[in-house]
């Protein structure tokens, strides 16, 4: 066929076309596999990236942000000029004079090459067809691309033909703005946008020239010439792309000579930068969402949206504060108590054997050094007890100190930490104010408003009250104050439990169901279970939003099932909330990309409790501080009782001090706080360092005080609201007074207490707990908690 063709130069000229032609159909139809996928042109469209998701309190304060590749894209007339000048001088020059393939500078850089000077040849359009398409990886080759100079060339011919099609589909300015929305700037920085902001804490639009070279010179290696790791490389390369733009006359010979000499300047610091990092709020959030998500269609990691909490910020910050404050301390009391002695003990005191090592066969470390040294425990033993260097979690120097420790001694450090959990909500509307997961997220993810589940103690025992006023007592109602006498039908024999107050005596007095709670008497307590059954406590705490599994046995009513912060802040607030239960919400709203609300979340509303009774039982908690020997009364410490405020609140302490709880109330917010350490078997000795009343509720004093002082949150000291309906049963009891030495009464609940498998005694509570830890051992990690005992 080419034969017919006489002139020998057109007969090659035209052979040339011809398998040119044969060629482009090859690649882009993938003859045989053997030149793997090239984009079509159904293909080139506008690429739907990954857009970090943010994360804001309900008065519009980042907080956190979820992504894969942490991008913000903006459009091109949000790029300044000095960028694109930069980019085009650096990368294309020709950029606005070639169809996606320079030719010429293609010849240019072979000249230049082959010179020793290396340079590439690639423009900006077929970088972005790199980019987009992944034009040069496996999933885009065929067998012919194994080859090496086949495999050059056809990768490099895709390359050509992408960035053609391109060309035709896009302006060169939209191909610029998608070419700095996609290019990677390290540091999980995508986009130039999320650059600016990562080193220099500014938007894309506001960087200057210096800055501008900054950033444009990464792209030639991202990590060689970042300005973090590898500051004076990043100079130099940052003063060739000056360079080049007064070559391609962007800049002035003065201009170009100031720039030069000009420093860079970094500001990796911001706080809207940093708040992509974990935390237990953004984690909390992701979990809430995970359903919507699924239902939805849409996956917070990649989809740009933006999701307001109802975290207020400032509520937020002093709660973390104030559990900062008082934790350091804690964890002195903790670590004085304990000094020179091992702190693990059952509940006669004993030290549980082999405590550290049970601890250490459960990390992934021990489960390397069991493989590696398989019939050497002397060899694991050693590289367990070797000391090394280790950052480790402490109050003090930001939150770490580096110190020589070896695993087992990481173990024990760790196992003694005392850690918290805090939320704080407004009863009428259910959104939850501020959120503490704990002492520190870096170090500990375990959560303890949601995840963790603890003894209640006493704080449980409104519950008991409240079933007894459902039943037609009232808060002015009398019981004696005497030993009990509980027996359990167990089918083949009787059992007896006789239930002691915290303090081991009895007062023999009559007293007011108000003041009985107050002052967290054991017997009284045990008495109304018993009146109105174990199944009625049970189905008033859960009607009010207790969800975990209760037991009805006689001793409910002294908290000896594990439940959570979350959950007790939400059964209380159904009291204050005039019986009406509302669903806590923690996200208000979400905005796609484009600023459009795609959803909103409201509170689930469900009148549970008559309001007459409810109200009731807001009256009796205010007698924690009302009524002589209340348990809240440590609470007059703290600047909180101007124009006549009034507070409730509920002290709780778990068997041998292992929890200590706080149920704090106020005509605004409700806020529950535990403290204690992640493994049961650890804990303060007695009453006076361990319980609630002196562990939680100073938290809730330092809280509530700085609440108050910050006027800018709006929320004042002030009486509770008054009921909405008639109160018929009489409440306003005579208040006993007291002349005698009567020792105070604790609210402590650790006396016999009994569980659905029968009576529970200092000797038999279970000593199980958890902890989550990590450590790293040379690239292992170390997880060395247990679960939850849920």
């Amino acid at each position: 066929m080419f034969r017919r063709i006489k002139n020998r130069v057109l007969r090659y000229l035209v052979i040339a076309i011809y398998f040119v032609i044969v060629l482009v159909c090859a690649i882009q139809l993938n003859f045989l596999w053997l030149f793997g996928y090239s984009p079509t042109k159904k293909d080139i469209i506008m690429p739907s990236l990954n857009i970090s998701t943010e994360l804001y309190t309900a008065d519009s304060v980042l907080i956190g942000r979820y992504f894969d590749e942490d991008r913000n894209p903006v459009p091109f007339d949000s790029i300044p000029k000095t960028v694109i000048n930069a980019l085009i001088a650096t990368e294309d020059v020709r950029f606005y004079s070639h169809n996606g393939v320079d030719f010429l500078g293609l010849g240019s850089g072979i000249v230049s090459t082959l010179k020793g000077d290396k340079r590439g040849a690639s423009t900006i359009t077929q970088q972005l067809a790199k980019n987009l398409y992944r034009t040069r990886y496996n999933k885009a080759g065929g067998l012919l691309t194994r080859l090496p100079v086949a495999g050059l060339v056809i990768t490099k011919f895709k390359e050509w033909m992408t960035a053609y099609k391109l060309e035709q589909r896009y302006s060169k300015n939209q191909i610029l703005e998608m070419y700095l929305n996609t290019v990677s700037f390290s540091n999980n920085a995508y986009g130039i946008e999320t650059a600016a902001k990562r080193y220099f804490s500014k938007g894309a639009n506001q960087l200057n020239q210096n800055e501008a070279a900054v950033l444009i010179g990464m792209l030639k290696g991202t990590t060689l010439y970042n300005p973090i790791r590898n500051p004076e490389k990043a100079f130099d390369r940052k003063n060739t792309v000056l360079s080049q733009m007064h070559k391609s006359g962007f800049l002035t010979k003065a201009a170009y000579d100031a720039l030069v000499k000009e420093k860079i300047v970094l500001n990796a610091n911001n706080k809207d930068v940093n708040a992509g990092g974990d935390s237990y709020l953004r984690t909390a959030v992701a979990k809430w969402l995970e359903k919507w998500s699924e239902e939805n269609n849409y996956d917070i990691y990649t989809d740009g949206l933006k999701i307001y909490t109802t975290i207020n910020s400032k509520l937020q910050k002093h709660a973390e504060e104030a559990v900062a404050k008082q934790m350091a301390e804690l964890q002195q009391r903790l670590n004085n108590t304990w000094d020179g002695q091992e702190p693990w003990r059952d509940l006669s005191g004993k030290v549980i054997p082999n405590f550290l090592e049970n601890l250490a066969k459960k990390t992934p470390y021990y489960a390397f050094l069991s493989k590696k040294y398989a019939n050497s425990p002397d060899s694991i033993n050693y590289f367990l007890n070797k000391k090394k260097k280790m950052e480790v979690y402490n109050w003090r120097d930001n939150g770490k100190i580096e110190k020589e420790m070896s695993t087992m001694d990481s173990l024990k450090y760790y196992a003694m930490m005392l850690n918290a959990g805090m939320m704080s909500m407004d009863p009428y509307s259910g959104e939850i104010k501020a959120w503490v997961g704990g002492i520190d997220h870096q170090y500990f993810k375990y959560d303890h408003v949601m995840q963790a589940k603890r003894q209640a103690g006493s704080t449980f025992k409104p519950f008991v009250y409240l079933a007894a006023l459902e039943s037609g007592m009232s808060p002015c109602d009398k019981i004696t104050d005497k030993p009990v006498t509980i027996k359990i039908d167990k089918g083949d024999s009787i059992e007896v439990w006789e239930p002691k107050n915290a303090d081991w005596n009895f007062s023999y007095r009559e007293m007011s169901l108000r003041h009985a709670m107050a002052r967290s008497i054991n017997s009284v307590t045990v008495q109304l279970t018993d009146m109105v059954t174990p199944a009625k406590v049970v189905d008033a705490a859960q009607r009010c939003g207790i969800v975990s599994k209760l037991n009805p046995v006689a001793s409910v009513g002294l908290g000896p099932n594990d439940v959570s912060v979350f959950e007790m802040v939400n059964g209380y607030s159904t009291m204050m909330n005039h019986g009406e239960r509302v669903t806590p919400v923690l996200v208000s709203k979400i905005e796609d990309h484009d600023g459009n609300v795609i959803a909103t979340f409201q509170a689930e509303r469900k009148q549970v409790v008559d309001k007459q009774d409810a109200w009731l039982m807001t009256y009796m908690l205010r007698g924690g501080m009302e009524e002589p020997r209340g348990t809240s009364q440590g609470l007059w410490e703290w600047d909180l009782f101007d124009k006549e405020n009034q507070i409730g609140g509920k002290t709780g302490t778990s068997s041998e001090y292992v929890d200590g709880w706080y149920m704090g109330v106020t005509k605004d917010l409700v806020t529950g706080i535990w403290v204690g350490c992640d493994e049961r078997s650890i804990h303060f000795k007695n009453s006076h360092t361990g319980e609630g009343s002196r562990t939680a509720l100073p938290i809730f004093g330092v809280f509530l005080e700085s609440v108050y002082k910050d006027k800018q949150l709006g929320y004042t000291q002030g009486k509770f609201p008054e009921p909405t309906v008639e109160i018929t049963k009489s409440y306003k009891c005579e208040t006993p007074r007291y002349s005698d030495p009567e020792p105070e009464q604790s609210d402590s609940t650790s006396v016999d207490e009994q569980t659905d498998e029968g009576f529970i005694g200092p000797e038999e509570e279970s000593t199980e707990g958890s902890a989550e830890r990590n450590h790293n051992e040379g690239g292992v990690s170390e997880n060395t908690g247990v679960s939850e005992n849920l």
